[in-house]
């Protein structure tokens, strides 16, 4: 496994983990900005442990279960973390909030994308 799909998928993982984590508990000092973002783009508080939080934290088991030998399902949960960012970045421009989440969703999706470009399941090897 190439140790640039490692780090990304790792740093990835960390990521969505902590911020999974944090939407599913409400976290004080996170809930300071995301609570006001989450008004101006229109989405319910309750969505916190549900879509959001916990799709973020299954993205990040998914990607953990594609680094242990399960690779299929990696590049699910890559798939899937590109979506949902895409959707969350949809989400902001939408409702034109530039808030500091906005900034977090390309990071986020940055991740994600570069995790899924490098997935050894995808690359292509050349033959001669």
């Amino acid at each position: 496994m190439p140790a640039a799909y490692v780090v990304t998928a790792l740093v990835t993982i960390a990521f969505n983990t902590f911020s999974g984590f944090a939407a599913m508990t409400r976290l004080a000092p996170i809930m300071r900005t995301l609570g006001p973002a989450l008004a101006r783009a229109g989405v319910p508080e309750s969505w916190l442990v549900w879509p959001i939080g916990a799709l973020k934290a299954l993205g990040a088991l998914g990607l953990a279960l594609g680094l242990l030998g399960v690779p299929l399902v990696g590049t699910a949960a890559a798939a899937g973390l590109v979506l949902y960012f895409v959707c969350a970045l949809y989400t902001h421009l939408r409702v034109g909030d530039f808030s500091p989440q906005f900034s977090l969703a390309i990071v986020f999706l940055g991740l994600a994308v570069a995790t899924l470009a490098l997935d050894p399941a995808l690359v292509l090897h050349a033959t001669r």
